[in-house]
């Protein structure tokens, strides 16, 4: 029997995957300095069989994440969310949480450069999308939703190869750094 938790906990790993890559390949050329955040976590209880063997039991989320992304870009903070559906026709808003859209607002009021990346695997396609454009969408939609077609319409495909996986900087100098070209 799986573990539906297994199962959830899962979701998006593999964009994430494609992401930590791509930093890793952009940390190593010296194209921008961007990490994952690390996930607050409050330790309440570990038990230790053995002297080398200590195990986490019992453990919860301190406070709600911001964003999963942030470094530094062309001078630039940079600050983004990845998320990754199965859906062909729809992106469900409740993926996207009120805790992260304040954080983005933030980043853009400040002067930083917020973004999401979304893909959708049913049509093998990752967009950037710009933060405040996204987030405008999900305040004036009535839906629970936002159709596929705006993530076509108002998305920058990003392209995917070997090195690195996703070539996400490259949307984002397209996006905000049109100027430089």
């Amino acid at each position: 029997m799986t573990n539906v938790m297994d199962h959830h906990s899962k979701r998006g790993m593999f964009l994430e995957n494609d992401v930590n890559e791509s930093n890793s390949y952009y940390r190593e050329c010296k194209r921008a300095l961007i990490y994952k955040k690390p996930t607050p976590v409050q330790v309440v209880r570990v038990d230790y069989p053995s002297r080398n063997k200590a195990k986490i039991v019992e453990a919860y989320y301190r406070t709600p994440s911001t964003t999963d992304y942030n470094g530094v870009y062309k001078g630039k903070y940079i600050d983004f969310e990845a998320k990754e559906t199965k859906n062909k026709v729809q992106f469900p808003i409740r993926m996207i949480h009120s805790h992260q859209i304040e954080h983005l607002k933030n980043v853009h009021y400040h002067g930083g450069i917020g973004f999401f990346i979304i893909r959708f695997n049913a049509h093998d396609k990752t967009y950037l999308v710009d933060a405040q454009e996204l987030i405008s969408k999900i305040e004036t939609t009535s839906k629970s939703f936002i159709p596929y077609s705006w993530f076509e319409e108002n998305g920058i495909v990003i392209k995917e190869g070997l090195y690195p996986r996703l070539s996400y900087l490259d949307a984002v100098d397209a996006k905000y750094f049109k100027e430089d070209k």
